[in-house]
């Protein structure tokens, strides 16, 4: 019987008459990277805070890291590392005082060799007398995973943890991560990026509390059933005015210098298109990726605001 790091069902959380989170189920193996990914608004925090005893679910049952998720929560958090989306940690002491501050917090025997262990593996040795808020927004983010670490956890919890953080910061940061699922950590990562929903082993898509798509990037590609042509030439605005709104189309975006039409039914969407076909762009039929179908899941989700 296989074991899971996390393993859940039915996790529900309503606010009032909303559900903002609506019978979920997921699980993530020891060692695996699962992608959390959909707008805002759509769970992800709340989820992640259930998980992890910050948030108490209406219902559902299961494990996290062999825990009871609802009634272990406090054994679960001396293992788990969470990562919010805004940075949390003190701007006026150094990075060594936040992370001898984290280590307090978790009593650890061993204090300032924990502290050390962090500031070298994350490259801060250098950096340990500077004022945290003098950080730009990549060291500000090492810092928060060395404190996520600093108590060995076996799960990481990633709140959207490459915003606002430059290409090369973000590049970084997953190589990090991809070196620590190879010590046997294990992370759930909620993100925006294509890009990096595409480095994850896994992946699952919510919209207004609902669990669309998950699997790998193929499978969730090949699931969604969705066909892409892209078009390129003069004219494209216009062109995708006159597209949207046709039976069979579900879908025109801009991507740089193209356009991307979509549907789910190819056939419906091949006789839409054909009339504009020999109008002079250049029409070829693509797979779908990532983009495609998460904004193909979007547009088609029910709104939960209400």
């Amino acid at each position: 019987m296989e074991t899971f790091a996390i393993d859940v069902r039915g996790v529900t959380k309503r606010f009032g008459t909303r559900t903002v989170v609506n019978d979920i189920a997921m699980q993530v193996r020891p060692g695996e990277i699962y992608g959390f990914l959909g707008p805002n608004g759509s769970g992800k925090t709340t989820f992640l805070r259930m998980l992890c005893g910050l948030l108490k679910a209406d219902a559902g049952s299961g494990n996290c890291l062999g825990f009871d998720f609802r009634r272990e929560s406090a054994e679960i958090k001396k293992r788990v590392g969470y990562m919010t989306q805004k940075f949390s940690f003190y701007e006026d002491l150094t990075i060594e005082e936040n992370l001898d501050f984290i280590a307090r917090l978790y009593e650890l025997p061993q204090r300032q060799a924990a502290v050390e262990k962090s500031l070298a593996r994350l490259g801060m040795k250098e950096r340990r007398t500077q004022l945290a808020g003098t950080l730009s927004g990549g060291w500000k983010q090492r810092l928060a995973l060395a404190a996520c670490l600093i108590h060995e956890p076996q799960l990481l919890l990633l709140d959207e943890p490459t915003a606002g953080v430059d290409p090369k910061a973000r590049r970084d940061f997953w190589e990090e991560i991809h070196k620590l699922t190879a010590d046997g950590l294990t992370f759930l990562i909620t993100t925006h990026y294509m890009d990096e929903a595409a480095r994850c082993h896994r992946l699952g898509y919510i919209a207004y509390g609902n669990l669309l798509a998950h699997g790998t990037v193929a499978e969730v590609v090949k699931t969604a059933g969705l066909t892409t042509w892209e078009i390129a030439g003069e004219n494209l605005a216009t062109l995708a005015d006159k597209l949207r709104g046709l039976a069979g189309v579900e879908q025109v975006v801009a991507f740089g210098m193209t356009l991307h039409v979509s549907g789910r039914d190819a056939e419906k969407l091949r006789a839409a298109i054909a009339p504009f076909q020999a109008n002079g762009h250049r029409w070829t039929q693509i797979e779908s990726g990532l983009e495609d179908v998460f904004i193909s899941l979007m547009e088609t989700a029910k709104d939960n605001f209400s």
